[in-house]
């Protein structure tokens, strides 16, 4: 790059950093991604072992920047999802909702997936290569960022290596632990849900079908997402486990077998006979909203600005929808000959994603706190819930369309165009 002069730095390289400075490179946008660890660490299997489930949006937004591609054969496709209420010996209760990807087949999108779930490493190496091969972005990594000066008319942007960037705007996709947003003095809404995810991979003996499972126990959601048959021809499901802090814990330090047999009292026997392969992890669950989403010169994407709970396995989709939101605006800004970091620039993204991030931040919370509990009363008026939208198909409809990110006022990438 040019003096080390840039349009946009932007700070982490996770999937909402990454993603973000391909969108902007792609479209021109001169562009510095800085991490503290090395790229390829974060390609590794046991890097985190989560997977992502991608919505129909955001796949048009992958395929709009040719990752798609290289994740095609990877990602499985989410075609049924049966939300269901449980008991704590795990049983369900007869009550459920059932959406079916056919039901939003009017139109557009044509019967598709209403979303796909890919492991986090295939979706970082993917998006990688691209980076890789971008001629518009410079790649800093490991380095990290030690300083940064913001003024009327540039950033100042000091690594731990010793170079110095410039840069028009600076963004932050560290995540919910990142300290740009704190330096800034933006405020957050934080909580903790004293819930841990314990994530691991299941093996099963019949296959999935391509059925979302969401099973609501009392410490919290039970998530059975459906994954790509592995080369061995095993059938098999990511668990997005969700427990009260507490028996997390408890339950992380059993043995194999009393994990084993705690795992498949809940998880049930309607797949057949059911394992867990591979390392388990956790994760503490609490919830981050930034009061605001941009300072002079300095803007939040992703979990740095909304950190929410994972019942909707909507907040990866968040964040592609802000990046398709900002690289539009700033390329509109730009093409203008204007100020792509002046403050009316920035207002603009902030506008147009606050109303929808907010929303589904309240309403993820919401859904948490009615369904983690065994309050009888409360058990008896979401089950008739569940009953009731399950037999209103206009309703249904219209829960699956904004699942699968069709509601709004959505971006050209997020449309499968390019800005």
């Amino acid at each position: 790059m040019d003096g080390g002069r840039y349009d946009l730095a932007i700070v982490g390289a996770g999937l909402n950093g990454s993603l973000l400075a391909l969108a902007a490179g792609e479209a021109g946008l001169r562009t510095a991604l800085i991490d503290r660890l090395p790229l390829k660490s974060m390609t590794e299997a046991g890097f985190d072992g989560r997977t992502t489930a991608i919505s129909y949006t955001s796949q048009r937004l992958f395929h709009a920047l040719g990752v798609w591609d290289d994740l095609a054969d990877l990602a499985e496709p989410i075609l049924d999802i049966r939300i269901s209420d449980a008991g704590h010996d795990g049983r369900i209760s007869p009550f459920f909702l059932h959406f079916d990807h056919r039901e939003a087949g009017t139109g557009d999108p044509p019967a598709a997936a209403m979303g796909w779930i890919v492991e986090n490493r295939f979706l970082r190496s993917a998006i990688l290569r691209r980076l890789a091969a971008c001629p518009a972005v410079e790649l800093l990594a490991p380095d990290e960022v030690i300083e940064t000066t913001r003024t009327s008319d540039k950033v100042d942007v000091a690594l731990k290596s010793g170079r110095r960037l410039i840069a028009r705007l600076v963004a932050s996709a560290e995540g919910r632990q990142g300290t740009m947003r704190e330096d800034a003095g933006i405020g957050a809404r934080a909580w903790s849900y004293n819930q841990i995810a314990i994530v691991l991979v299941a093996r099963h003996e019949r296959p999935h079908h391509g059925v979302a499972q969401e099973k609501f126990l009392p410490g919290g959601p039970f998530a059975i997402l459906p994954m790509r048959d592995s080369e061995t021809g095993e059938h098999r499901s990511s668990i997005v486990w969700t427990e009260r802090a507490s028996i997390a814990k408890r339950l992380l330090e059993l043995d194999a077998p009393r994990f084993q047999a705690e795992f498949a009292r809940r998880f049930g026997d309607f797949l057949g006979k059911v394992d867990t392969i591979g390392p388990r992890w956790s994760y503490p669950l609490h919830l981050v909203h930034a009061e605001r989403y941009v300072e002079e010169r300095l803007v939040l994407v992703g979990d740095a600005a909304h950190g929410l709970h994972p019942i909707a396995g909507q907040g990866y989709n968040l964040g592609v929808r802000d990046i398709a939101a900002l690289v539009e605006v700033l390329i509109d800004t730009k093409r203008l000959g204007l100020d792509i970091g002046a403050a009316d620039t920035l207002e603009r993204y902030a506008q147009w994603r606050r109303a929808d991030n907010f929303t589904m931040v309240a309403a993820t919370d919401l859904l948490n706190r009615l369904f983690s509990n065994d309050i009888k009363p409360l058990r008896l008026a979401r089950d008739l819930g569940l009953a009731a939208v399950n037999r209103a198909p206009p309703l249904r409809r219209f829960f699956l369309r904004h699942a699968m990110g069709l509601g709004g006022d959505l971006p050209k990438l997020i449309r499968g165009q390019r800005p």
